[in-house]
């Protein structure tokens, strides 16, 4: 992080979504890196509450309650900024999958605001946090993410002769954030309950919020506009994470180690993540920690943008999914829940 330092000192940042559970983080460490001000915008009037008396004391934070869903709020809420990191969205799957139309308002038309208000602003950079759903999605809130992501992308060509400039992240499962199993496994722990998986044979991407948070600022920096940076994550299995955590954890709250109960997918509920497909990894670029996807649109390609990133070479040209990975081991697994285990939770 002190090596990103001054790129963000004393610049003036706005996070939407800034009270959730990788938003807090984020302005957190935002917080360690000298910027002028941090205007946390969020809807949930409670976790702002929360947020602000962890931040007691933090003189240049502003608390701003408000819905990317409302434009003339988010006018406001932009004037002045240079960095946005765009973070408000419904994530949880199933909720987006019984609720579609509520997913497109917020994820969507909500994203479709803050690139509006940003060009309007003269906002130096937006950052637009995806997921791996958005990867060949099967369920609405993957879909209204590649959405999100082609708007971000649009969005370097519609701004016409303005500086701004818009690139997209994408995350995995990020360990022990609101709606990550994690949390769900805890929960039904601490009441003696059966951890239920949806099929044993189901894997997923995996990161600690402390992780995607430094990569996120290091994204923001190498950002010039239209990519797509794809962090580098260990895959598990599903199964082998109930089994280390109904170990670790069941005697903490009193009990033998828990069984574990197949109950069936849910709703829109896919069985392996991807990182990227072929086509992307075809005009993708690799580091050590990330992909960075270049923009397919010729007339950003040719905008005399100079997509230049320090040891990146080129991707090899194959699809990225978490059933092709090695997943981690049992004992890997313990140590990732450790150093991702937020302070306090247990």
């Amino acid at each position: 992080m002190k090596e990103r330092s001054k790129f963000l000192e004393g610049k003036r940042v706005l996070v939407t979504g800034g009270a959730g559970s990788i938003g807090s983080v984020l302005v957190k460490e935002l917080l360690k890196l000298g910027p002028k001000v941090v205007r946390i915008f969020d809807s949930d009037e409670t976790r702002l509450f929360v947020l602000r008396q962890q931040l007691d004391g933090e003189e240049n934070v502003r608390f701003l309650l408000g819905d990317i869903k409302d434009k003339d709020r988010l006018r406001y809420a932009v004037d002045g900024i240079d960095i946005i990191f765009h973070a408000a969205a419904l994530k949880h799957v199933e909720s987006c999958e019984y609720n579609p139309f509520e997913a497109v308002k917020t994820n969507v038309i909500g994203t479709e605001n803050v690139i509006d208000v940003a060009i309007q602003a003269e906002v130096e950079k937006v950052i637009f946090t995806s997921s791996d759903k958005a990867v060949n999605p099967v369920n609405v809130m993957g879909a209204t993410k590649l959405l999100c992501e082609r708007l971000i992308i649009a969005a370097n060509y519609y701004k016409g002769p303005r500086k701004s400039v818009f690139s997209s992240v994408r995350f995995g499962n990020v360990l022990w954030s609101s709606g990550s199993v994690t949390n769900t496994f805890l929960k039904q722990l601490e009441q003696g309950k059966p951890l239920t998986i949806t099929d044993p044979n189901m894997t997923r991407f995996v990161m600690s919020s402390r992780e995607a948070v430094r990569l996120l600022i290091k994204a923001t920096e190498m950002a010039r506009g239209g990519e797509i940076f794809v962090f580098k994550m260990p895959a598990i299995r599903i199964l082998d994470l109930a089994e280390v955590m109904s170990r670790k954890y069941a005697t903490k709250f009193g009990h033998r180690v828990n069984k574990i109960k197949i109950i069936g997918r849910k709703a829109g509920e896919k069985l392996y993540e991807e990182l990227m497909t072929e086509d992307e990894a075809r005009r993708a670029l690799e580091t050590k920690e990330m992909f960075i996807i270049l923009p397919e649109m010729r007339e950003l390609v040719s905008k005399n943008i100079k997509f230049i990133y320090p040891g990146a070479k080129k991707a090899k040209p194959k699809s990225y999914r978490s059933c092709d990975e090695a997943p981690l081991k049992k004992e890997e697994i313990k140590k990732l829940l450790d150093s991702a285990l937020p302070e306090g939770l247990l």
